[in-house]
């Protein structure tokens, strides 16, 4: 089992990691960062990664990076 420290460790590394990706894909999402909720909680080597809130046109830049080339929506 990781120490509660190396598990935030490396949820700040994917935290990074994420944020420097949605950059160079055009999106910024300002709440990205760890979930304090999930810190405090009984079992703390499993912090999440809060995402956050973000406007629709970054909803539609999400859903273009997640699914390039499916222009236009689903059918």
């Amino acid at each position: 089992m990781r120490s509660t420290t190396g598990s935030i460790e490396e949820v700040s590394e994917a935290v990074t990691e994420l944020r420097e990706a949605l950059v160079r894909a055009g999106i910024v999402l300002p709440s990205l960062g760890l979930d304090v909720v999930t810190l405090a909680a009984g079992d703390p080597c499993r912090p999440l990664i809060e995402l956050g809130r973000c406007t629709v046109e970054t909803a539609r830049l999400l859903a273009a990076a997640v699914l390039p080339g499916e222009e236009g929506g689903r059918s």
